[in-house]
């Protein structure tokens, strides 16, 4: 790993709100607003821009959980600010608060946790077993 984050350290995502961001289930529009399931992507994301710039070429980041307060809805056409801030990265671990704005109001806030791992181990990980 290179260039780790110290505590307070930001990355900024910045997200149009789109159909396909909708509390849809199954084919059917339940709520026409940002869903919380593409916060929780978005959230991840957010967090991720840090492993883009510490990553090497044989490690890449997995997701180790995301935790989402929704607080607010977003509409279509939205603009969502979403600024991740470290709280700790320790070894392959980072840890992010993750606050959501649409202008001044706040729409989410919640956690994220990242590990790094190498290539090779993620492919370990990520094979089915064998069957037999």
């Amino acid at each position: 790993m290179k260039n780790i984050p110290t505590p307070g350290e930001q990355r900024i995502y910045r997200k149009v709100v789109s159909e396909t961001d909708l509390a849809t289930f199954h084919g059917e529009l339940l709520h026409p607003v940002y869903s919380t399931f593409a916060l929780a992507r978005d959230f991840e994301w957010s967090s991720r821009l840090f492993f883009l710039e510490m990553k090497e070429e044989d490690e890449e980041g997995v997701g180790t959980h995301v935790s989402i307060a929704h607080k607010s809805p977003a509409f279509v056409g939205e603009e969502v600010i979403i600024t991740a801030t470290v709280q700790h990265c320790e070894g392959p671990n980072l840890h992010c608060e993750i606050v959501a704005r649409v202008g001044s109001r706040v729409i989410a806030e919640g956690t994220t946790g990242q590990r790094m791992l190498k290539k090779d181990k993620l492919k370990q990980i990520f094979t089915p077993p064998a069957h037999g």
